[in-house]
């Protein structure tokens, strides 16, 4: 009777409290590594090759711990690339709302899998083995259960919450917190055309997927960090895999090259301004404020021409401007329409940011085409009479690819 009573106690191992919760922490992280190197980098995105060993025990893994169909989860967070922040994506918090998505984004995954075209569309190249057909995409269930029983066995009763936290691991930290809150609050490194942000510069819970503006910038990366201070702990076991052969890096974020003189706008040039279009508008940002600042100031030293309501309406706005546009709620845009039409030199930058945009946005313009309009967005960029516009183009001349 004791032997029973001590096995439902503590089950086969019979760890003390903290030993089950290192254990816990410990097995769920392997599953955040599963998901952000199997599923994210690799699988979805295609920036790096995994050796079959590798790729199989992540496959099994998520299968034991989450139920996740490889095919279903590529395809939705396709589909919220290709969408994002728009109708049809899968889990913006701009469309759904920031408490539906950090809630119930498990539910908004669901949804979506059950998407026959949504699978169709974006679900190409994910396995189509055996094991994947006959098991591991139709008897979800079964893998999950499994786990269960052997959380029981090795735990005894607290086995039932190491199980319970392993089945809502994934549902919280990426369905709801790089979903919802990474869409939401945080920092940006790039100005990518979403609302995407950098939750912490240190990746390590979510295994690198607090720095989510950074992917989002550079989408096929298989490395996350991009500053000095980042850590993206993915990456680290990404470079440990690749040391003994059993993974492959395909792509990285370019690395900012600049020519030591200024010269002409080249093919070159204008391929340099395409691939590191996010930190160009980034530093567009920056002017923004800046100039949004020095506007607030030289009002203020022209008397009774800024009063105390413009002046806190200018400033509420200065930081709605380099915001992207979809993330704007209609009084915001209002206020910032109106506070344009009365300045000349903040409606110049926000026009000049948009025709500029052009020369990557486009998808029908030839390259010859393309290298015309760069050359005359420096051109009038040069001639508009702003300083700070003057000097962005100067350096804008240096990117080369």
């Amino acid at each position: 009777m004791d032997s029973i009573l001590n096995f439902l106690a503590g089950g086969i191992l019979q760890l003390s409290w903290w030993q089950v919760i290192i254990v816990t922490l410990i097995l769920t992280h392997i599953t955040i590594a599963a998901v952000t190197i199997f599923l994210h980098r690799s699988q979805t995105h295609r920036g790096l090759d995994l050796h079959p060993i590798v790729s199989h025990f992540f496959r099994a893994w998520l299968w034991l711990t989450t139920g996740m169909v490889t095919k279903h989860w590529v395809a939705i967070h396709r589909k919220h690339h290709a969408k994002c922040e728009k109708e049809g994506d899968p889990h913006s918090p701009i469309v759904y709302g920031i408490e539906t998505v950090m809630w119930k984004g498990a539910e908004l995954y669901r949804e979506e899998a059950a998407n026959e075209e949504t699978l169709k569309r974006y679900g190409h190249g994910t396995p189509n083995d055996w094991l994947e057909n006959k098991l591991y995409s139709r008897h979800t269930a079964l893998g999950i259960m499994i786990t269960l029983v052997i959380d029981v066995l090795l735990f005894g009763a607290a086995g039932l919450a190491v199980w319970a936290v392993q089945m809502a691991w994934i549902p919280f930290w990426a369905a709801g917190v790089v979903n919802g809150i990474g869409h939401y609050i945080g920092y940006r490194n790039f100005s990518s055309p979403d609302s995407s942000t950098n939750l912490f510069p240190i990746g390590i819970i979510i295994g690198g997927e607090e720095l989510h503006n950074n992917h989002h910038a550079y989408g096929t990366s298989a490395k996350f960090s991009s500053k000095w201070y980042e850590f993206d702990i993915g990456w680290m076991y990404i470079k440990i895999l690749s040391f003994m052969r059993l993974a492959t890096v395909r792509k990285v974020a370019p690395k900012l090259k600049l020519e030591q003189k200024t010269g002409q706008v080249t093919e070159k040039t204008l391929q340099g301004v395409i691939t590191h279009r996010y930190e160009i508008m980034t530093r567009y940002a920056d002017m923004l404020k800046h100039a949004a600042q020095a506007e607030i100031e030289r009002l203020k030293g022209v008397k009774d021409h800024l009063s105390e309501q413009q002046a806190s309406l200018l400033k509420a706005v200065s930081s709605r401007i380099t915001q992207a546009e979809q993330a704007l709620k209609p009084t915001e845009k209002e206020e910032l329409e109106k506070v344009l039409s009365q300045h000349n030199v903040l409606a110049t930058l926000l026009n000049m940011r948009e025709d500029l945009t052009r020369v990557w946005a486009s998808s029908t313009a030839s390259s010859e085409q393309l290298l015309q309009d760069l050359q005359a967005w420096c051109q009038r960029a040069q001639q508009s009479g702003i300083q700070s516009l003057e000097q962005f183009a100067l350096r804008l001349r240096r990117y080369a690819a």
